[in-house]
């Protein structure tokens, strides 16, 4: 997801029996009112529902639980209306630098390099290409307008995972020429 869209995330878009989510927003940052918080996603193609690993929605269910006594002990101060699932401790929104600033502990910690939190995304996708994930797949699940946006993004690995692939082929195909 893109950072405003996963910002914009509310329990509704989460299926957790059926380990899926739907992005149909994002978070404007710069809102200058509650009205205005949620926008629409990028382009047309950035509404789409992703299946997710069962360990993310266990992770997930956690979460909800860990809000919920939030919700508990703060009662009227917590911003229910909101319902969202990445927030601050009492329901409202994470500011941009909120997400910045944390993404750069995290890598300061594990004693990485400083990334753009974007990169993630990035990450995302690349790890989904070596594990054999296809071309429309990636497409569909980062809510590309075509595949050729895809394709051209992650060309670089396309072209690595395509000298691995030949190799394999070699290596098969040389089993029927022995």
């Amino acid at each position: 997801m893109r950072k405003g869209e996963a910002a914009a995330l509310q329990w509704t878009d989460i299926d957790l029996k059926e380990s899926r989510i739907s992005i149909t927003k994002s978070l404007d940052f710069q809102a200058d009112s509650e009205e205005g918080l949620f926008g629409d996603t990028k382009t047309y193609n950035s509404k789409r529902e992703i299946v997710m690993s069962q360990s993310i929605m266990n992770e997930l269910r956690d979460h909800k639980k860990w809000q919920n006594n939030n919700k508990l002990t703060l009662n009227d101060i917590y911003k229910h209306d909101l319902n969202l699932v990445f927030c601050r401790i009492d329901g409202n929104y994470l500011p941009k630098s909120t997400l910045f600033n944390a993404f750069k502990r995290i890598l300061k910690q594990a004693e990485l390099q400083q990334l753009p939190i974007h990169s993630l995304r990035h990450t995302h996708a690349v790890m989904l290409l070596e594990s054999g994930a296809s071309m429309k797949f990636i497409q569909d699940r980062l809510g590309h307008g075509s595949m050729a946006i895809t394709a051209d993004v992650y060309s670089h690995v396309s072209d690595r995972l395509s000298k691995e692939t030949i190799e394999e082929y070699e290596k098969y195909v040389s089993l029927f020429l022995k």
